[in-house]
């Protein structure tokens, strides 16, 4: 069967109803979010003579819903236009209208009761053959099938999306014995392919694979913070990047997910997992029981471990002792250990450093790894028949960059053993075996695949769908050429890929070297560049160090020399006699932006943030960004229209600092291009199907492009429109002086300078300008006092 979603109908329309309905909105599919009729009018509704009757009555709720979640930060939408996906209504006049859709979703309230009445509704207008799913976190999803007919139990299944469902990847697939594997297989590869999402295959257990170990771990850092005495800030502070964490950590992330919830699944679990060996661990400590009495829920009820307040000197955030039960100041962790580690860029050798110290910081990651490596150990085969499920439902739920079966590789696998037996804990036979066998780690690298160890057969076993994704660590043997900071992998069929590895993928000098060198070795032995990366953002954009460096010491002839190279460097990538194609993701700022402006094509990831974000430090686009995106305003003007409004367009994407909240944003900014940029939806293919673009350019035939010549530039006329908007701007005290006087220099060069009337020009010839004018406001003092704040604090002041 060659099935097709063209329409959803979600069934509630909740914090997580709402927010699936707008994901799936997000992808282009037709959404039906239903939630039931008020029972009683508001005042509102009272006032104006309504009736329950009422469309209007009738909607409020999930109408209501709706509109909370679009105007919610964080957005749950790729760009406010998709909303129109949406269609709203109520069960009562509603449901009838699932038998035009292709998938039923149930979001309602966890009461087995109310779902079973909603399901009972649902089979009288379902069509057969609709899938029919549950985003339940904790009901066994068996139970919801009982009563119901053949065809339904065979095409229900548990699909749990983790909230927010647009940034958290995991999706986890829980099938009961009656689903059909046609549906497991395609709901499988429809949360991979089309929603985006890290598609996980669990077992109905309790709380399925990533909240079993997620909170047991929450609650096993509980248990350790009260035996060692430690507090909030101190766990938080050895629990969240510095190990490759979420910001939010451990306390925080419980005040965004309700305490109440962390509280619930402890309990489910200790409750009906009765052979679970860390069972105790699940009990709720007094001081998590005695928050939850005081109805301190976290977010939803404004305190939980953390508590924002207003006092004279503005917002401050403020910290609860967990022994006194009181709110204090914010105080600064201080441990010798992570001291010493922060400075080790590498995630991996810092998690080394960090275990093997003697510090108080190195005694709780023993005793963290001992309880996290016993338990995941247990749970294999119980809520997964292989260990790398337990891994990618952690990265994707919780943001872990590294899973929990690749750090005990990373620390050793029989060294923990011995340390976890050391700590009084049990780790499972199959693990003892294992090493008993001479195996030494959980996961191999072979071939550019990642292959992980198979208790059953006692062997190592391709993960399953890695040949839909090209992951560079998985790559050094492939690498053709490096630098200190850069590798240039062959990925295969005549394609290379450049990446490197600086602080937030900054531009400096070595990196622009290899994307010329990643060009010259992709000219002359390959027919295809890729320039992408693994780490969690494409590029920041150019290195502000270097630039404030010579720009204070005035060294105006190497910031000369360095923005020559960028421009070279970025000229480089399009008129090259190679396909180039960029894969930005996460943030892709500045420098980076320029690069995906002068590729060929770009394949973004679905969340990327991109942007040409210079002003905020008292520059313009330097490597060609404002160049290019004049000669995309030139290219909009057609005979007979006005052409102003493009040039202004353009102009304020840049004098604005304008960074896209999405990829599909971006088209919008006029920094993606429809006609031959595309996204990526699942950021984990995005290095796959960027391979696969340069190979569809070069089968096509790529011709070297060449050099643009007939660039039409407005000359006074325009130039007197921009700064008289620019002087408004400064008079409204919308802008200051420095922002002025950044904007006229912009607004020269996109003008090509004073220019009696329009002309057409080179785009060497606007690179000149816009090199002089970079040059130029490099020497400026206020530039510089937004550079150096940009270093000391990573954000830029305004003056």
């Amino acid at each position: 069967m060659q099935r097709r979603i063209n329409k959803v109908a979600v069934l509630g329309s909740g914090v997580m109803g709402s927010r699936i309905a707008c994901h799936f909105a997000g992808i282009g599919v037709k959404v039906l979010l239903l939630d039931i009729a008020p029972k009683e009018l508001n005042e509102a509704e009272q006032k104006k003579g309504l009736s329950l009757d009422h469309p209007a009555v009738k909607n409020r709720i999930v109408n209501d819903a709706l509109q909370a979640a679009l105007k919610s930060n964080p957005s749950p939408v790729y760009s406010k236009e998709v909303a129109q996906h949406i269609t709203t209504g109520n069960f009562t006049d509603n449901m009838k209208d699932i038998a035009n859709v292709d998938w039923i979703i149930e979001v309602v309230v966890e009461n087995l009761n109310i779902k079973k009445v909603v399901f009972e509704q649902v089979e009288q207008f379902r069509k057969p053959g609709t899938l029919i799913t549950s985003n339940t976190s904790g009901i066994p999803i068996h139970l919801m099938t009982e009563g119901r007919s053949e065809d339904f139990q065979e095409h229900f299944c548990g699909t749990h999306f983790f909230n927010p469902p647009r940034y958290l990847r995991l999706l986890e697939i829980i099938p009961t014995p009656h689903t059909s594997q046609e549906v497991i297989d395609f709901l499988m590869h429809y949360g991979d392919l089309y929603l985006g999402k890290t598609t996980v295959l669990c077992k109905d257990t309790p709380a399925f694979i990533a909240n079993r170990v997620g909170v047991f771990s929450i609650m096993a850092i509980f248990h350790i913070m009260q035996k060692m005495g430690l507090t909030v800030d101190e766990v938080d502070a050895l629990t969240g990047p510095v190990i490759g964490r979420p910001k939010s950590a451990t306390f925080r992330t419980a005040d965004v997910v309700g305490i109440d919830t962390l509280v619930k699944v402890a309990n489910g679990v200790a409750e009906n997992c009765p052979t679970d060996e860390a069972r105790d661990i699940f009990q709720i400590p007094p001081f998590l029981q005695k928050i939850v009495e005081n109805n301190w829920l976290g977010d939803k009820t404004g305190q939980g471990f953390y508590k924002k307040t207003k006092g004279a000197g503005g917002k401050e955030i403020l910290t609860l002792n967990l022994e006194t039960m009181e709110y204090g100041p914010k105080q600064k962790a201080k441990f010798p250990g992570i001291e010493a580690a922060k400075p080790i860029e590498d995630l991996k050798q810092r998690i080394r450093a960090l275990a093997v110290g003697t510090d108080k910081s190195a005694q709780f990651y023993q005793q963290f790894h001992a309880h996290l490596f016993s338990y995941i150990s247990h749970r294999i085969p119980e809520i997964a028949d292989d260990l790398y499920k337990v891994d990618d439902a952690m990265k994707a739920g919780f943001g872990w960059e590294i899973g929990a079966f690749e750090t005990w590789d990373l620390l050793g696998v029989k060294a923990n053993v011995d340390a976890i037996k050391a700590q009084g804990l049990t780790v499972a036979t199959w693990v003892e075996d294992m090493v008993a066998k001479g195996i030494t780690s959980f996961y191999k690298i072979d071939g550019g695949k990642k292959y992980y160890y198979n208790q059953n057969t006692g062997d190592y076993a391709l993960i399953p769908g890695a040949d839909s994704f090209i992951i560079l660590e998985n790559r050094a043997s492939n690498i053709v050429w490096k630098n200190s900071v850069s590798n240039l992998y062959d990925l295969g069929d005549g394609i290379v890929c450049l990446d490197w590895k600086t602080k937030m993928n900054t531009i400096g000098g070595e990196v622009l070297d290899a994307v010329n060198k990643a060009v010259d070795r992709a000219e002359k032995d390959f027919r295809g560049l890729v320039i992408g990366n693994d780490g969690g953002n494409f590029s920041a954009g150019a290195n502000v160090g270097m630039i404030f460096m010579l720009a204070a010491e005035q060294e105006y002839d190497e910031l000369d020399m360095a923005v020559r190279l960028f421009q070279r460097s970025t000229m480089r990538l399009r008129y090259s006699s190679i396909p180039t194609v960029v894969a930005p993701h996460g943030l892709t700022l500045g420098g980076g932006c320029e690069m995906c402006l002068h590729a060929d094509k770009v394949q973004a990831a679905a969340e990327s943030y991109i942007g040409l974000v210079e002003l905020g430090v008292g520059l313009i686009p330097g490597g060609g960004g404002t160049k290019e995106m004049t000669v995309r305003a030139s290219d909009q003007f057609r005979d007979g229209q006005i052409e102003l409004p493009h040039l202004q367009e353009r102009f304020l994407a840049i004098g604005t600092a304008k960074v896209s909240t999405s990829a599909e944003e971006a088209y919008g900014l006029g920094i993606l291009d429809r006609n031959k940029d595309s996204i990526t939806m699942n950021q984990s293919r995005l290095i796959a199907d960027a391979k696969e673009k340069a190979i569809e350019m070069a089968e096509a035939g790529y011709t070297r492009p060449q050099e643009r010549t007939d660039i039409k530039v407005l000359g006074r006329g325009a130039l007197g429109a921009l700064l008289a908007g620019i002087n408004g701007m400064k008079f409204g005290n919308y802008i200051s002086e420095h922002d002025a006087k950044i904007a006229t220099k912009l607004a020269y060069v996109m003008c090509g300078g004073d220019l009696t009337d329009t002309a057409v020009v080179s785009e060497q010839y606007l690179l000149d300008l816009e090199r002089e004018a970079f040059l130029s406001l490099s020497g400026e003092r206020k530039t510089l006092e937004r550079l150096q704040s940009v270093i000391k604090t990573g954000k830029p002041i305004r003056n």
